[in-house]
């Protein structure tokens, strides 16, 4: 598969938090550092994404009296899981992780900041009207294809890709170069869920 200079890889939350040890840690989550790193040499455009998070954020469970992480609430915009405290601003779990080579971002897009919103999506908060601007950013630089990469697949992966199909653009997600966590088969939902939508999964060394 040939990149050119209309497409982008957008790189999902690739953060210590995610990484094992990490207060959200996505099983062996840290093992797509290479493979990003290795297709991101071959991309003009590359945008990375980073959850962070006010301490008092809605999301995390110990904000709830009596909740447990993983539990959901009802909130105003839909169902909400309920996390552990992670990627909280300024603090060391919120950091890129230390071999991801940020150095090729040609853009960094933080998410999550809005106490009383989640943010999986790199372009939409979690009502899906609330833009993060990164939307913007690929329609004036006329990108025409979107290869995801990052953390978790079924979460902010998958948001991010269904919510770039749906603007328009060409999606295709670079599974080994992806991790999920797998809540109640979402890995599973997520698949069935590119496949209706029309999200191509390809390979890695697909595309080197």
């Amino acid at each position: 598969m040939q990149i050119s200079d209309r497409d982008v890889l957008l790189v999902i939350d690739v953060q210590n938090d995610f990484c094992t040890a990490g207060a959200l840690a996505v099983p062996g989550g840290e093992k797509v550092v290479p493979a990003i790193n290795r297709i991101a040499a071959n991309f003009t455009n590359v945008v990375l994404t980073q959850d962070w998070h006010p301490s008092d954020h809605i999301s995390f469970a110990p904000n709830h009296a009596g909740k447990q992480p993983f539990q959901t609430i009802e909130l105003d915009y839909g169902t909400q899981v309920l996390w552990p405290t992670h990627c909280v601003q300024g603090t060391a779990g919120a950091e890129f992780h230390a071999e991801l080579e940020i150095i090729r971002a040609n853009l960094v897009v933080r998410k999550g900041f809005r106490r009383g919103i989640d943010s999986y999506s790199a372009l939409f908060e979690n009502d899906h009207r609330t833009p993060t601007g990164l939307l913007g950013y690929l329609r004036e630089r006329e990108l025409k294809t979107v290869f995801v990469a990052g953390l978790a697949l079924d979460f902010c992966v998958r948001f991010s890709a269904e919510d770039a199909r749906k603007a328009g653009f060409e999606v295709a997600v670079i599974e080994d170069a992806c991790r999920g966590i797998d809540l109640d088969g979402s890995v599973g939902a997520t698949h069935q869920s590119f496949r209706e939508r029309g999200i191509s999964t390809v390979s890695l060394e697909a595309l080197l």
